[in-house]
């Protein structure tokens, strides 16, 4: 996951001798277009990519999943059935969409350490770093012109400047039907083989004089700095490839206590919660199409990482993961040992981890536990909790009015949002489910105080006490909580069972967070300091930063693997195989007859020959959450395939990557055209992309 600035200096030459055609410059200029310059950030956590002179843009369909849900009704349900807009006046606006273009990349490493020192503490070195940020974001930002962040790098031992143009007008212009779309959903998630067409397309808008605007009837297409040009070359094995995106969050310097605490208190926790969660939502999804519908995303979301966390703490116990870092960490308490200024500097810090992680376990795995049960899987305690500023801002008076009218506002849309989405029935059965698992796996003193209005007013009886809560409360109706809005007052949030509940919760998890922080401070400064040691006893390596969702680029080959004795995964996937996994009775499986239809008569167009349609493949690139719906491209920068998921063997990359095992599962661009043309013969896209043959 390099850095573009770097490439010259670092990677080109190694990239090249691998078979691509370019240079660092044609990757990654400032002065001139670039690829760069065509890859987005779409939405708040994926990657798009620019593929056409009128801002066509291609991502994943899980990435445009919300927009596709949020367009879709029982009527006319596009998650079911896809969409294809086949003409600009049938693309549809995305209010809340926006996407980001990077303008440059700056190295402000020196201008933020010069300003620190070693002799302050680190809560105010935290607060020199925002202020020094704030300076420098102002003046990159030029009036509002761009979005720009400081983003640290090595925890803290490096700083990079980041520069962005927001656009948002983004238009959903076609996605398949979830049937090919999303095809194998949660059994094949994280899989390979995989035949998923995921992808989904939009396209950027801006003001008649090119300039990014809000939505409005006039906009036009985006005449773009660059665009992808598509090869149908396809691929084979031992090919280069090139991923440019933004990987979301990798630790790979954690040290085996951070990993322990991942594994029990993120991992455990997200599994045994989400998973009860999920049971309850698919059995209603599955009984009522406008639940289906309202919750689809809410699904997808939470099932992705409960599977992602039942896989990592697979793959990092398969591999022997916390071995081979306490391995590393005694090599390290070694080479500060050898010399009598390394051992001040870096002798006691992975023994002083180890204290604070054991000091914090139980306060942190409560925290876990509250923030899956409640502000993640009870839509109305979390709901209720976004209250909690106004009840706070209320409690000040008058010298807050101010404050107090910008939070009603949110709190409005908030609420149109909310219940845009809301079905009160299922909700209530999780809200069951979730105060008594939250009782069942919490200690009794560090349960927020409500817990003893159950045990007493209610004896214990959870599903008692969450029927009274729903039906007297009045966050459940939409009509009541916007006329409250009208005229605030702490003496009706007081009385209120729901904010009660939901104001306990949400004292208790501050609570805890404020404990968690303080720890984090110190964390913080042993963290800093560790990887500062490592590579100062590692000085020949070229490190690369770990993700935290700003532009990488990864390289590598199309390659097939062997995950274990007498299993071997070969690279690529076809249609043939989607026919092969077909299973009418079970909604993961279903084939569209169209497709069907296709494929036996072999009318694959010039995207496939006899038998062989490809559907995906897979690479050797370094990907990770965030890299969805980032381009894949050959020696010479041409798309050829979208990434989109990662494999079971390698869960545990994002905190040791194991280059053996690691796959990035890719959609094959002709898969995708394929079923843009020959499935619903929308040629409007096709006439308008740049296909090499």
């Amino acid at each position: 996951m390099w850095l573009l600035p770097l490439l010259e200096e670092i990677n080109i030459r190694d990239m090249q001798e691998l078979g691509f055609e370019l240079t660092a410059e044609d990757v990654y200029s400032i002065n001139n277009s670039s690829l760069k310059d065509a890859i987005v950030i779409f939405g708040p956590g994926c990657t798009g990519e620019i593929v056409s002179d009128q801002g066509l843009l291609f991502t994943n369909h899980h990435c445009g999943y919300d927009e596709i849900q949020n367009h879709s009704t029982v009527d006319h349900d596009y998650l079911r059935d896809g969409f294809w807009a086949y003409s600009r006046e049938e693309e549809l606006p995305n209010p809340d969409l926006e996407v980001r273009f990077l303008k440059r990349i700056e190295i402000i490493t020196d201008q933020i350490l010069r300003e620190l020192s070693d002799q302050m503490n680190e809560e105010d070195r935290r607060s020199k770093i925002r202020e020094l940020s704030k300076e420098i974001t102002g003046e990159a930002e030029e009036d509002g012109k761009y979005e720009a962040l400081v983003k640290s790098f090595f925890e803290g031992n490096k700083y990079y400047l980041f520069v962005y143009e927001v656009y948002k007008d983004v238009r959903l212009v076609g996605a398949p039907p979830s049937s090919i779309g999303k095809f194998g959903y949660d059994t094949d998630n994280w899989e390979w083989p995989r035949h998923t067409g995921d992808f989904s397309i939009f396209r950027v808008y801006t003001a008649p004089d090119g300039s990014p605007a809000e939505y409005a009837p006039e906009n036009i297409p985006l005449k773009p700095d660059y665009y992808l040009p598509i090869s149908l070359g396809g691929v084979e094995k031992g090919d280069f490839t090139m991923i440019l995106g933004f990987p979301g969050r990798t630790h790979r310097y954690l040290s085996s206590y951070g990993i322990e605490e991942t594994m029990t208190n993120i991992n455990d926790v997200r599994v045994l919660v989400r998973g009860a969660r999920q049971e309850i939502l698919l059995e209603d999804m599955l009984a009522d199409d406008a639940v289906r519908i309202n919750y689809a995303t809410k699904y997808s979301r939470s099932s992705n990482y409960w599977k992602y966390s039942i896989g990592q703490n697979k793959g990092l116990r398969d591999l022997d993961i916390l071995s081979k870092k306490r391995k590393e960490e005694e090599k390290f308490m070694q080479w500060a040992r050898e010399d009598s200024a390394r051992n001040v500097k870096y002798g006691n810090i992975l023994r002083r981890m180890e204290e604070i992680y054991d000091k914090r376990e139980s306060d942190d795995y409560n925290f876990q536990l509250i923030e899956e049960a409640f502000f993640r899987a009870t839509e109305l305690i979390n709901y209720i909790t976004d209250f909690h500023y106004l009840y706070v801002l209320l409690l000040t008076g008058e010298e807050k009015a101010e404050d107090i009218d910008e939070e009603i506002q949110k709190l409005r849309k908030l609420t149109d949002d909310f219940f845009q989405e809301y079905h009160l029935p299922t909700d209530k059965k999780v809200a069951k489910a979730m105060f008594k698992l939250y009782y069942d796996h919490s200690k009794v003193n560090q349960r927020p105080d409500i817990y003893s209005i159950i045990g007493k007013k209610y004896k214990g009886n959870f599903d008692k006490f969450v029927d009274k809560l729903f039906l007297k409360t009045f966050f459940t109706d939409k009509d009541k909580v916007l006329a409250f809005l009208q005229n605030p007052k702490t003496d009706v949030l007081i009385k209120d069972p729901g904010f009660i509940a939901g104001n306990s919760i949400v004292r208790k998890y501050f609570e805890e967070y404020g404990i968690l922080d303080n720890y984090d401070l110190e964390l913080d400064k042993l963290k800093r300091l560790y990887i500062k040691g490592r590579m100062e006893m590692n000085p020949g390596v070229n490190f690369y930063p770990d993700a935290n969702f700003t532009m990488r680029l990864t390289y590598g080959t199309v390659d097939d693997y062997s995950p274990r004795d007498a299993v071997h995964f070969d690279y690529y996937t076809r249609l043939k195989g989607v026919l092969e996994k077909e299973d009418s009775t079970d909604y993961e499986f279903v084939v569209p007859k169209k497709l069907k239809g296709l494929y036996n008569t072999k009318d694959f167009g010039r995207y496939g020959a006899e038998d062989m349609m490809p559907v995906c493949f897979i690479t050797n690139n370094d990907i990770t959450g965030g890299n969805s719906g980032s381009p894949v491209l050959n020696a010479k920068g041409e798309l050829i395939g979208l990434a989109f998921d990662g494999n079971w063997e390698a869960m545990s990359s994002d905190i040791a990557y194991e280059p053996g095992l690691q796959r990035c599962i890719c959609v094959d661009i002709r898969y995708v055209l394929f079923i843009i043309e020959k499935f619903a013969g929308d040629m409007r896209i096709i006439e308008e992309l740049e296909i090499l043959n």
